[in-house]
Order: C-alpha cells, then structure tokens, then sequence
C-alpha cells in the first residue's frame, strides 16, 4: 500500500511490482466522486470510464484488472480549469515518483499519452498533434542526457503553441499578440503562414485570436496549422494607440486572410487564395500589391457606427486613471476618445447563458468590433467596461443574456452614476427572457447573422421602463431564510406557486449545473417540476397565509382559491405568458381615470398595461393548470386584483418568493413595493422597430 496525492486529495491505494499505483473499479469510483467533489456518481458512467481507461493502457497486465491512478490524473488535469504552467509542472511532479527532478522517456512518453487522449476527447485530430508534441519530446531534452528536468519540462512545454492550446492557456501580455484556439474548418482552407491546406478530419486548425483584455479577446477568421503556430507569425491587429500623437488617426489595420476570390477593391480583379489582406475594421480587402494604392483612411465599414476604433483608444498614465479598472496585461492604462457621429456599442455577454450560445457570441462580437468593446460577464462583471465608458456621451448597451443578466446590469449601472444613462438593447439568451420579449427582442437568439442585430439596435427606438424598489423586512431577524436577490423589480415579483416550481428548478441546478446546458432542456426540467407541483399542490389555500394592500386599501380575496400572486411590472411571465391579458374597452366607454388604485374588478376589465405608466399590475394564480392554459391561449389571462402605484403584502409563514426569475424560501415577512425609480435611475431600452410577434407565430414552442 502507498499514499497517493492528486491536487484535490490523499489516497491510500495498492502499488504493483514497478511502483505504479493502481485501483480497482470499487476504488476508482471512489476517486472519481473525492476528486470531483461530487457526492452522487452515476454507477454505469463510472464502470464504463473504468472500461475505456482499461482498455487503453497498453500494460495492463501489470496490474490485471485495474487502472492506473497517475494516468487518470494526468488526463484529469489536462481538461481542468487552470494555468497551462500549473498543469505542467502537476504532471511532471505526479509521474516523478522518487522525487528527484527528472522524469526518463517512458515517463515523458506516458505523460505526452494522456495528453493526447485529452486532446482526441475534447474533439482533436490527434493525427496533426502527435509528429508537433513528438518533435517537441526530440527538443525538450537540451542536454541529450536521456532524462528531463522540470526546467527542461517548462521550458519545452511553454514555448509549443498547440499544447498549450490544449492546457487551456488564456493569457497574454502585449497587444496585438496572440492567443490561439483549436477550431474546426467546414471549408478547404489553408495556413496563413505556410499557405498549404489544413488536413485532417474536419480541417482542424489553430484561429488566430487577438489579445485579452478584461475577457475580451477578438478572433480573426485566420487560421493556422500546428507546426507553423510555434514560428511566430506576424501580429494580431492593435486594439489601441499607444499615444496621444496616434487619435483619430484613422489607418488600416491589414491582416492577411483567405479572401475566396472576393474582388479586390483598389483595381477590382479577383484575389487568389492567400494572396491578399483584409482591414480588420472596415473588412475592405486588397492585393498585397495594391496595399497602398487605396485610400489610406479607415471608415471602419458597414458597422462605423457600433465600432470603437483603436484610434480611439489610447493609454494614459497613472496619475490621469488611479481606478486601474482598464489596465492591460503589459500595464497600459486606457480611455476613451469620442468620435463624432458614432454611437460605438459596449457588449456585455453572459456565457453561461443559453448553454454554451454565450460563448459563440462572445467570440462572434469579438471579431465584428472591437474586443476592448466587449466584455465576458464572468471576468470582473459590468463595472469595468461601464467605468470605461463613463466618459462617452453618445453610446449605446447590449446585453447578452437572460433576464437576470440585464438586472444585473441595471443594478450596476444605478451604481456606477454615470454622467448619462444609456440605451439598453438586449440580445436574449436565457430561458425565459420575458424582457427581451417585451421590447420586441424575441423570445430567444436562434442563431441569426450578428450584423443583422447591430442593424436592427442602430435603427430602433427609445421606450423608458418602470423599475421599482422592494424592501423585504423579516418579522423575526433571527430566523433564518435564502437571501433576498435582488432590491430592484424590473420584471415582476410573485409569490407561491410559480415561485415554488422556479425555486425548484434553480435547487436542482445548482446541484447539477450540468444537466441544465441548453434552453431546451431548462424548460424540460420546467415541465417536470409543475407536474410535480401539480399533484403535491405546496401552495394550497394560500389566500389565508398573508394580506395584500394596495395604496392602504386591502384587497378582498374570500372568495377566491388562489395559489399564487403576481404584480407584474411588464406583460410577460413565465416565458411569455401575459397574466395580465389583453384589454377590451366597450365602445363609448370614457376612458378610465389615472389613479393611484384600481381595484373594481369592472373597470380592471378595460385597464391595459404599460411598462412605463409608474403602476404595478396585481394578478391572481388557481394554480399550475391555470398558468399552462394561459401560456397556451387555452385562457386569456390570470384573476386581476388591482393596478397599483404602491403594494405591501404581510405573510405569516415561511413561502416562496421571486423576484424576476430569481427564487428564495422567505420566512415571515412585510413585503413592501412603493418607491419608483425616476430618470436619475430609470433605464431607457433600444426596442427593435419590427412587430411583436406572439410565440405560435414565430415558432418558439
């Protein structure tokens, strides 16, 4: 028997004849569930991992029946988040089992072997990666002593581009170098450096990818293959001016690409493959030879408008910005400088959202602007980019999310003060993105061409949009419940049966985040917990658990078997269900009076919503059939209780609650809704000009 540490534990396992360590299927199961930290390790995954690690190692006979553990770890930390560094000097450590320093062939061999099982797991042809990582075994050993030190270990491993695309590297230090990552080609396509085609299945290559910066990094459609990634190829396009000297400077940044017989647009004849350059800007493509031929100022093309330029960009010194919240990695400090007539567009993008669509329209964004202009919502969140921006004037917003991700940026945008409030666009990639709905952004992105949505927010209107502050005050501060989430109601707030089946379904994902990777599958889980709801009917006589005032006046619901309530700020819940439902006006009615209440169920029949009217609508729930029958069309709309510029609820125990999307358990407790957010906090939206379409017309569900 013998100890045994990986990076998360200690095990105590058998070693064999040469001193490796190996398990059996009940102990590499074991390891499995203390090395994932997991608790609940599905068992046929488990044996059929243990099979493929089996079948695999090419001694097993060492060890019949079993597998070894340094093996598995290596292939472990391959794919774990973390430093290529880090990973490195993990293995050399994990195989160098005297502890000496050096590690001979075999081990580096066998090291080198999970790699590249890594690498055929994560979708690599590994028949492109094996002569690269070989010639790099040859070069590793400088001194041909036939062993490896873990200098000589770093040395090699750090400076072969492909493996340390492979380990995950995501940090750079100057502008306009590169970061790479694996993509595969649906297209012949060929190395920008030696010319020759991409081979492989799939066309695989390394896409050249401009620096990162805050979590933004631009990818330029230049590919490159394995061998030529380590000779250094020529720079990535500049992000920024390095002085003052360099603004409004408007000059082309040429790259070299694959311009696919695209005509050239100095004297009009066709470029041959990889035989000419494009502006990473204006995406104006030229002969190498009529490089300079044309006009040598940049308008940055069809998306001037959204672009913020490196001319624009330049670096400052300390004393000018003590925030050091744009700091590059090379210790540039950064502002912005207006260029007139553009309304350069800040992209925020959650990637985390919609499976993994938030990743694909990080990258997209990132090669259609300016990456210094777009900004991963993981790294740091909106306060970088909004600090800025702050000195901008004329810009506009887009947020790439669900509807939590815009309230997180509202919420930091109230923050920051900001000399001016901009206009919002949303792109909607969550699950119910009841907001994105409303201002006629769509129910979901569904994979359209980005330009065309940059079109569409240059082109739309400006509706304001109520936002209400919410106190939940507990009437025993010592009892404990779920923090509340957030302090700000820009969509709807609710509590009872909806809020149950939401509190659920956030439960189970964060137990299980994997299972919950694509819209689809969310609203799955949605389905399969309102059923459960169904039967068990948690929120059951829910009138006799807390009282509802509107503007002091008590709301009456006797007679009514109500199992949640709503107050809804705009006309969409539940992924698109309008609880509210439409209003019909008798002809020659006179119109109803703006009042701080409504509350006679006669004249809630002609009271229409509006998200920017400074009311709250009161909407009450039977039940989950009742909200599925609304969602279909089956029913028109929930029970209307009131409209409202102020509301309080008092509860008398523990229930759930949500505040746009965002479920917690809250024990007893005074809800109170009274204070609207004026102009020094309110949000202006960017609303597409196209007509809101209903979820059967557009093919949504």
């Amino acid at each position: 028997m013998d100890f045994f540490q990986t990076r998360k534990q200690y095990f105590l396992v058998p070693v064999n004849e040469d001193n490796r360590r190996c398990v059996d299927a009940v102990g590499f199961c074991l390891f499995l569930k203390t090395y994932l930290e997991v608790d609940d390790f599905p068992a046929d995954f488990c044996q059929r991992l243990f099979r493929y690690f089996q079948h695999v190692e090419q001694d097993v006979s060492l060890f019949t029946g079993g597998v070894f553990l340094r093996d598995v770890s290596c292939y472990f930390s391959v794919l774990e988040d973390g430093q290529p560094r880090e990973k490195l000097e993990f293995t050399f450590k994990l195989y160098d089992k005297d502890c000496n320093g050096l590690l001979d062939s075999s081990e580096v061999d066998r090291i080198i072997t999970q790699m590249m099982r890594a690498a055929d797991y994560l979708g690599w042809d590994v028949t492109e990666l094996r002569p690269v990582l070989k010639d790099m075994m040859t070069a590793i050993d400088v001194d041909d002593s036939g062993t490896v030190t873990l200098e000589e270990w770093l040395k090699g491993g750090m400076n072969n581009v492909p493996l340390l695309v492979l380990l995950g590297l995501k940090m750079t230090e100057k502008d306009g170098q590169h970061i790479w990552r694996m993509k595969h080609f649906n297209k012949p396509t060929y190395c920008s450096v030696c010319q020759g085609m991409l081979l492989g299945l799939g066309k695989q290559g390394l896409c050249r990818t401009l620096l990162k910066y805050t979590g933004a990094f631009s990818t330029l459609q230049s590919a490159v293959c394995h061998q030529c990634a380590n000779k250094n190829p020529e720079p990535c396009a500049r992000t920024f001016v390095k002085s003052k000297k360099e603004i409004v400077i408007a000059a082309h940044d040429w790259i070299r690409a694959d311009c696919n017989s695209t005509k050239c647009q100095v004297c009009h004849k066709k470029i041959k493959t990889l035989v000419g350059r494009r502006c990473v800007w204006c995406q104006e493509m030229r002969h190498d030879e009529c490089l300079f031929s044309g006009l040598s100022t940049c308008d940055c093309g069809p998306l001037r408008d959204h672009i913020l330029p490196p001319w624009a960009i330049y670096a400052v010194s300390k004393e000018e910005d003590t925030s050091l919240l744009n700091v590059t990695p090379d210790g540039h400090i950064l502002q912005i400088v207006p260029i007139p007539d553009t309304h350069p567009l800040l992209v925020f993008v959650n990637p985390k959202s919609g499976g993994k669509q938030g990743e694909r329209v990080l990258r997209k964004f990132q090669y259609l602007l300016n990456p210094r202009q777009v900004y991963n919502l993981s790294n740091g969140g909106p306060a970088p980019g909004l600090h800025f921006f702050r000195n901008l004037h004329e810009y506009r917003i887009l947020v790439c999310g669900g509807d939590g991700t815009v309230g997180w940026l509202l919420d930091a945008i109230d923050k920051e003060n900001l000399q001016v409030h901009p206009p919002v666009a949303v792109l909607p990639l969550g699950t119910g993105n009841d907001l994105a709905r409303c201002l006629r952004w769509g129910g979901g992105y569904e994979g359209t061409d980005l330009r065309e949505i940059l079109k569409e927010i240059e082109g739309s209107e400006l509706v304001p949009l109520d936002r209400w502050s919410i106190q939940v005050i507990p009437d025993d501060p010592q009892e404990a419940g779920d923090p509340v989430p957030y302090e700000i109601i820009n969509n709807y707030f609710s509590i009872g049966v909806d809020a149950s089946i939401a509190h659920r379904f956030h439960s189970m994902r964060e137990k299980h985040p994997q299972r919950f990777n694509s819209r689809m599958k969310n609203k799955l889980w949605y389905f399969e917990f309102a059923t459960s709801e169904t039967i068990s009917s948690s929120c059951k006589r829910l009138k006799d658990c807390f009282k509802i005032e509107c503007c002091g006046r008590q709301l009456d619901m006797s007679n009514m078997s109500l199992e949640g309530i709503a107050v809804l700020n705009i006309p969409s819940m539940h992924g698109g269900s309008n609880l509210w439902g439409e209003s019909k006006k008798p002809d020659g009615a006179a119109e109803v009076e703006h009042s701080e209440v409504i509350t006679d169920p006669e004249l809630l029949k002609t009271v229409s919503q509006d998200i920017s009217d400074k009311r709250l609508e009161v909407v009450g729930l039977e039940g989950v059939i009742e909200m599925g029958q609304i969602y279909t069309g089956l029913k028109s709309a929930g029970h209307r209780l009131a409209q409202t510029s102020q509301i309080t609820i008092r509860t008398s125990k523990a229930l759930p609650m949500q505040i746009d999307g965002e479920p917690w358990m809250q024990p007893p407790c005074t809800v109170s809704v009274t204070d609207l957010l004026w102009c020094c906090c309110s949000s202006w939206f960017q609303t597409s000009r196209k007509p809101l379409c209903t979820a059967g017309a557009c093919g949504l569900f």
